[in-house]
């Protein structure tokens, strides 16, 4: 990215966000104006892609509401987004999960969880 691009949008970036990755099951709470008044909403699914870096940093949330499948994508560094919570951690084997888009049911939201291992706790 252009030096001067990077320095204009530093103080735009966002540095204390929760770290996740594709896989993870994620609750995203975004800000809603109705009007004059404001409140937080909720958005919890799975995170299918994360991409591009700085300011443009993007990711991609998918979930099942009653039936149909459903995703958003949002910047990391929007003044809307006002915290990522991580539910899940899960272990993807590819950088993008597109083909849970033609899974349904149970299989739709299917990403191998991460394993918790014993010995690492105690060392």
């Amino acid at each position: 990215m252009n030096p001067i691009i990077q320095e204009i949008t530093a103080a735009q970036v966002k540095h204390k966000i929760a770290p996740f990755k594709v896989g993870d099951g994620v609750r995203v709470h975004t800000k809603v104006r109705e009007g004059d008044k404001e409140r937080v909403q909720i958005f919890a699914g799975v995170v299918i892609a994360h991409k591009g870096s700085g300011i443009h940093e993007n990711f991609t949330v998918r979930r099942i509401s009653y039936g149909e499948g459903v995703e958003r994508v949002f910047p990391v560094n929007s003044p809307n987004l006002e915290k990522i919570e991580v539910e899940k951690e899960a272990e993807a084997g590819k950088a993008r999960l597109f083909y849970l888009r033609d899974r349904s049911g149970k299989a739709a939201m299917a990403v191998k969880e991460k394993r918790y291992d014993a010995s690492a706790a105690k060392a």
